[in-house]
């Protein structure tokens, strides 16, 4: 069925500022949205929020509207495109998140998409009602034969209270229309019922929460399907939480594919999942379907439904290399599966299914260290703030990678001092999810805890525990081995052991620069290989790579002179989507100037990892060792001009000296020039140097210093750490004993990354000042003035 032609003007809505349980995949799958929409011919009008997203650039849509996300200003923008002679036919709502769906549906209950004549495509309202509606949905998966948790929908506190002592107050509870399990959590006593049902009324829009039958400790699945108007279905991808039920999946390390059903569970799941997607009836687009499945019977039931693209989406295409965004918004306009040619393969038609011949794990990265005082245990709501993805030819590989991704101090086991914990206290620690879980369950493992004991207290399925235990036996292996031999490292390599974990297990051999060097000794190097969304069954066209210690690599020659660009790693506060905006835009900058551009990232909800974004894509972890190889492949494969370490955060930041000391070249602002601004007591040089006022200041490495620094210059002063992002570790300190215990706390000061102590200016007006220089001509791009007086973080 070819594309709709009665209609033309099309209006997208964004998801808005980035909040916990709703981040940049959305801005990911918008302007994915709006690429597809214009190249069909459409005229494409965007309303969103978001100042740091790709899509509110102006050339991604016809008109661009940076407004509030309310009904209100969206019917001013559907008024005003049609004074302007360019009346708005439809509305898409299914790629903007939450946010967009909610929008729609009070579009439509305030009777402006019908004032208006505007149609909702992608999800019609009583899809969109069916799928988030927690009582019909519950309904209609009873219709398609599958169970459900009992439960009740209520909009009191009584009636809540009531049904919940029915079921022995082990409940869970969900309010209606809100994301990121906002309002939700787990109660175990009628007091907890109260105090959360009172809370997701709050939340809910439409004051409705469901209190559901507790499934805690069962495992936790989800299918991403697909469907077009011919009722063609495909299952784009199965996703495991290694974490089980009791835990949000966007704060559980997940893996795809799903790795401990039974074929005969997992068609089950499938045939489940495509009658309940059919009989709510999302007929053009993408939705996600949670199952929970009890490890002790197989008794499967249905937990819910986002009759949308969700967080979970832009994993599951990353991971498959499947574009739910843009073939969900080609289905929206009337093309069928069958119609949409895979980009990757230029053979297959998206009605092909993705088939991986590989494990790809998400982790979720979390912002503990900025909120001291926040409960660290890990429920139904959602406390990560980004997360990281990682390709591997095995579950371990992959869970390296994918560990030292996180830009935390912990890089994979074994990479930070450990205290000497008894095997039953670590086994209680391991029993309560938190961020370092899996850390946990590792050392319980080495203290000689067994994996049926590990799975009992964690949940986690045994599958999983005794992969790390392989990990545990190949620690030991490495230990006690008299030399680390070229079989031996290959074999942890191809475990995900890092350089830097090695170098931690063996101490001879002189750090991570040494273990790197007897590794390239023995001609060990990674390759490189194509994610393709059919198992090698066809040629990937579409560069897009993981690394893997396999045979042979995928990666070809090209002509073109190569850039490589680093992007920012996991979304974190200080560190997120405007970094993401910056490597897009050099990507599409050097393609223009003729240059092949290299994307290294490793953050699945961003649109730098649209393997279209630049000429080639590595899915691969921002570290030393891993980006240095990727170096490598490229410049096995033509000419690297350099690598840019400046548009992605503090991150490659890190790296640039590093990278240039091993003799790759960097472009742009060079590591000298970083660490002249971001060492705190270089910068306070080139500010004297330079005869440029700066307030009363000293550095230190230790307490006496920094004390020696604030009794010269008087109290408050403000305390600094060098190469830290978002203010991390920055205080403003009022007396001594305030200072001891600030020193105490900060783990970032050392000889090479001192802090810097100055006065604080009470009362000061701040200021922002952008500028380009290229040596000759300096260009400001804008000043901007703080509305709150110094000791407010600019962000």
């Amino acid at each position: 069925m070819p594309r709709r032609d009665d209609i033309g003007h099309i209006l997208v809505i964004g998801s808005g500022p980035i909040v916990i349980g709703q981040a940049c995949e959305f801005d990911y799958s918008g302007t994915q949205a709006c690429r597809v929409l214009r190249d069909e011919g459409f005229r494409v009008s965007l309303i969103n929020s978001n100042p740091a997203t790709i899509m509110t650039d102006p050339e991604f849509a016809d008109a661009t509207y940076i407004e509030p996300l309310t009904s209100e200003y969206v019917e001013r923008v559907i008024a005003a495109e049609r004074d302007a002679g360019h009346p708005i036919d439809a509305l898409l709502p299914t790629l903007g998140g939450q946010t967009a769906l909610n929008l729609a549906v009070a579009l439509h209950e305030a009777g402006v998409l019908e004032r208006y004549g505007v149609e909702l495509i992608g999800a019609d309202i009583d899809a969109i009602q069916r799928g988030e509606d927690r009582q019909r949905f519950k309904e209609i998966v009873r219709t398609v034969g599958a169970e459900v948790p009992e439960s009740l929908v209520c909009h009191t506190l009584d009636a809540a209270a009531a049904f919940a002592a029915s079921v022995g107050n082990q409940v869970v509870i969900r309010p209606s229309f809100t994301m990121g399990g906002l309002g939700s959590g787990m109660a175990r006593t009628a007091d907890e019922v109260r105090t959360m049902v009172a809370r997701g009324l709050a939340a809910s829009p439409v004051h409705e929460v469901l209190v559901e039958q507790s499934v805690l400790g069962w495992k936790e699945f989800e299918l991403e399907l697909m469907r077009d108007r011919n009722d063609n279905v495909v299952v784009v991808c199965s996703i495991e939480n290694i974490d089980p039920m009791g835990v949000h999946t966007g704060d559980s390390i997940t893996v795809a594919p799903a790795m401990t059903l039974t074929d005969r569970e997992y068609q089950h799941m499938r045939d489940v999942g495509i009658a309940v997607l059919r009989e709510v009836g999302v007929d053009t687009g993408g939705c996600n379907i949670q199952f929970a499945i009890d490890p002790r019977t197989g008794r499967m039931i249905v937990i819910e439904m986002n009759p949308r693209v969700s967080r979970s989406s832009a994993l599951a295409s990353k991971a498959t290399g499947f574009p739910i965004a843009k073939i969900a918004a080609k289905l929206a306009v009337g093309y069928t599966l069958d119609e949409i040619p895979n980009d990757i393969t230029r053979k297959t038609p998206a009605a092909f299914e993705p088939a991986l011949d590989y494990v790809v794990i998400k982790v979720p990265r979390f912002a503990f260290e900025k909120f001291p005082g926040a409960d660290p245990v890990l429920t139904t709501h959602m406390k990560s703030v980004g997360e990281a993805m990682a390709i591997g030819r095995n579950f371990t590989e992959a869970l390296g990678k994918a560990l030292r991704s996180m830009e935390t101090k912990a890089a994979g086991f074994w990479t930070v001092p450990e205290g000497d914990l008894p095997v039953a206290e670590l086994m209680a620690q391991a029993a309560v999810p938190t961020e370092g879980r899996l850390y946990l369950v590792e050392r319980a493992l080495r203290a000689g805890a067994g994996v049926d004991e590990v799975s009992a207290v964690t949940g986690i399925d045994p599958w999983f525990i005794d992969q790390i235990a392989q990990i545990v036996e190949l620690r030991a292996e490495l230990v006690q081995a008299p030399a680390l031999t070229p079989g031996l490292l290959r074999k942890a390599k191809r475990h995900g052991i890092s350089d830097r974990q090695l170098a931690a297990l063996r101490p001879e051999l002189a750090g991570e620069d040494g273990v790197r060097l007897l590794r390239l000794r023995a001609g060990i190097r990674p390759v490189y290989k194509a994610v393709d969304t059919c198992a090698a069954e066809f040629a990937a066209a579409t560069p897009y790579f993981y690394s893997s210690y396999d045979e042979e690599t995928e990666v070809d020659r090209t002509g073109k002179q190569k850039v490589l660009i680093l992007g920012s790693g996991p979304n974190r506060i200080g560190q997120g989507i405007e970094f993401d905006y910056s490597c897009v835009h050099a990507a599409m900058a050097l393609r223009a100037a003729g240059y092949e551009t290299v994307m290294v990232n490793c953050n699945p909800e961003t649109v730098s990892t649209d393997y279209d974004t630049a000429d080639r894509l590595y899915f691969e972890p921002l570290t030393f060792e891993d980006v240095l190889e990727v170096v490598h492949a490229e410049q096995q494969s033509g000419t690297v001009a350099g690598v840019i370490c400046t548009l992605g955060g503090q991150t490659p930041l890190g790296l640039a000296q590093r990278l240039k000391d091993a003799g790759v070249p960097v472009l742009g602002t060079q590591p000298e020039a970083i660490d002249l601004a971001e060492h705190r007591g270089s910068f306070s040089r080139v500010l004297s140097a330079a005869g440029l006022p700066a307030p009363k200041h000293g550095t230190a490495t230790s307490f006496e210093q920094a004390k020696a620094v604030a009794d010269e210059i008087g109290y408050p002063v403000l305390v600094r750490p060098s190469y830290v992002l978002g203010g991390r570790g920055m205080e403003i300190v009022y007396d001594e004993a305030h200072l001891s215990d600030y020193i105490a706390r900060a783990t970032e000061i050392t000889s090479d990354h001192p802090v810097l102590v100055d006065r604080f200016l009470d009362d000061a007006v701040e200021i922002d000042v952008d500028a380009l220089y290229d040596g000759t001509d300096l260009y400001l791009g804008g000043v901007m003035e703080h509305i709150e007086e110094a000791g407010i973080h600019s962000g």
